[in-house]
């Protein structure tokens, strides 16, 4: 069989096996397991065995469970009523007013939690309530919710930057550092097609509340001084190169851990549910990881990626045509596939066609954050969609429909960091120096 034909049977039996409900890890298994049996002379049982250790493994992999229970512990905390009691009064002078606090609010949430959906389904909790308390529209407080939700994958420490990291051999403190400009980009973005869209329809969004003092806001600040100095501990110890991801992460755990305490929320009950609400959600994206590790095995036994590679650069296309091609190729697979599985699926092919296009693969894992960005609000797998319609009970096809103007923002931002390429490369290389 040509290559075609064996790509075009592996697709096939993925999605056949994926349509069945099957869980994604073992789908990507079942795929190699059938791709080294028909087309590799390695016995495919030993492959396995060997490519799924390796991959659950690694030590750089201990952070992505750590930053995990992170996120578990701060949601179980009065972190999200405080923020945004920290937030509101000084929001209330730019156009849109208190729908800024679910940009900031995202914004500053993931920074201590790497994960979409935690952002999204935490701070939505904290601020749809309040913003249909005080009648503000549903359709832009729900669709700017969903966009900025988003920001979760990209405010290091970020749990798809790991898993980039991991894929494709990248430095993943590198990574983390390479996100920070380019998500306050994103956030700005959002922040300004908020004020675009207040002062195009100045009729719908509510009066103001009462004025605050200087002094009055600055004490309304102070719930903000936990999750502040929660950031500070973890990011600050990555960038001072004084702790690894890995003990950055651990950072995070005692430091949540002493927030909840402080709170008085920690006690049995709540550090058990965090405890095995993250060795869930870690054991479905390892079983994912060590899946994929053995999919790209069998993949370059078969000998796909290097074909793959050699027909895509026969095309003559350019690094700006081959990011086209690829962003139009993950906007699709996203209507499919989670993140990460999009990610660690793809990257044993991806990677060598870009490399050999002379793309940097640390502003290539920012390029792909931002993609898959967009694939968590584009149905009918979008994992914001479905935390937002567990929350609002609306229908996914309307949120899909207010959430559309943030997709094109996303759009623009990976534009624009093509453009200019330093928005993701300069911090890096501030960091080296």
């Amino acid at each position: 069989m040509n290559d075609l034909a064996i790509t075009a049977l592996l697709i096939a039996a993925l999605f056949a096996i994926l349509g069945s409900g099957v869980w994604i890890g073992l789908t990507l298994s079942g795929v190699a397991w059938i791709g080294m049996q028909l087309f590799a002379s390695r016995p495919a049982g030993d492959a396995m065995a060997v490519t799924t250790w390796g991959a659950a493994s690694g030590w750089t992999l201990t952070a992505l469970p750590l930053f995990i229970w992170m996120g578990e512990i701060l949601f179980r905390t009065r972190l999200s009523q405080d923020m945004f009691r920290g937030l509101a009064p000084w929001v209330q002078g730019l156009p849109g007013r208190l729908l800024h606090t679910n940009v900031i609010g995202c914004a500053i949430f993931a920074a201590v939690s790497g994960s979409s959906a935690a952002t999204c389904a935490t701070i939505g909790k904290m601020t749809l309530p309040e913003l249909k308390q005080r009648g503000y529209p549903d359709d832009i407080a729900i669709g700017s919710l969903a966009g900025a939700g988003t920001l979760g994958l990209l405010i290091p420490p970020s749990i798809i930057m790991i898993v980039y990291g991991v894929s494709a051999d990248v430095s993943i403190a590198q990574l983390f550092i390479a996100g920070v400009l380019p998500g306050v980009m994103l956030a700005a973005l959002f922040s300004g097609w908020l004020v675009l869209w207040a002062l195009r329809h100045p009729g719908r969004v509510p009066p103001a509340d009462a004025p605050m003092s200087l002094g009055a806001r600055l004490r309304e600040s102070r719930y903000l001084i936990p999750v502040v100095l929660l950031i500070t501990a973890v990011l600050g110890s990555i960038y001072a190169g004084i702790a690894t991801a890995t003990e950055a992460a651990a950072v995070g755990v005692v430091g949540a851990l002493a927030l909840s305490a402080a709170q008085g929320s920690l006690d049995r009950r709540s550090f058990t549910a965090a405890l095995l609400g993250a060795t869930r959600l870690y054991c479905m994206i390892a079983m994912i990881l060590a899946g994929a590790a053995f999919l790209t095995l069998a993949m370059g036994y078969i000998g796909l990626p290097r074909h793959l590679a050699e027909w895509i650069g026969g095309m003559g296309l350019t690094p700006a045509g081959l990011l086209v091609v690829l962003t139009l190729f993950y906007v699709v697979l996203g209507c499919f596939l989670d993140g990460i599985s999009m990610v660690v699926l793809t990257m044993g092919v991806i990677l060598p066609t870009v490399q050999k296009a002379g793309i940097d693969t640390l502003w290539f894992g920012i390029y792909i954050v931002l993609v898959v960005e967009m694939a968590q609000i584009t149905p009918p797998v979008g994992f914001n969609l479905f935390v937002l319609q567990g929350m609002t009970r609306r229908e996914i096809g309307w949120i899909a429909r207010v959430t559309l103007p943030f997709f094109f923002l996303m759009v623009l931002a990976v534009v624009l960091i093509w453009v200019f390429p330093g928005i993701v490369t300069w911090l890096p290389a501030q960091m080296r120096a």
